[in-house]
């Protein structure tokens, strides 16, 4: 497996811990409806919280949220739309992003944006 989907699997897992360690209840990983996926989709207080994680191996060039487009964003919510439909669900939805880098000690830097992003009206 190449080094930077090495670097992206340690940053889901660190990014599952963290929000486990908040009280999140994961509800899946990498969850695809035809060629989109969630990375994430977890539930806190009966709200449905959609999390995009960003794993770079520094901010030199860009951080990792700057990496969430617009276009990212659609197919995020066309995903989601997607699972709320196959599990029938009614409840608040939020969209997260969560960015992980590593540091000189091998630590992880963790940046959780909460209501990172809204549905666009326009899809």
């Amino acid at each position: 497996m190449a080094k930077h989907n090495d670097l992206g699997r340690i940053g889901e897992e660190t990014a599952v811990n963290y929000l486990q360690s908040k009280g999140y209840i994961i509800r899946h990983r990498n969850w695809k409806s035809g060629k989109e996926e969630l990375d994430i989709v977890a539930e806190k207080e009966n709200i449905l919280v959609v999390v995009e994680v960003k794993t770079r191996s520094s901010e030199y060039f860009e951080h990792p949220k700057e990496a969430v487009t617009n276009t990212k964003i659609r197919h995020i919510v066309y995903a989601t739309e997607a699972y709320i439909f196959t599990y029938d669900l009614m409840m608040e939805t939020r969209f997260d992003i969560i960015s992980v880098i590593p540091d000189k000690n091998g630590q992880f830097t963790i940046e959780h944006i909460e209501d990172a992003f809204l549905p666009p009206v326009n899809l």
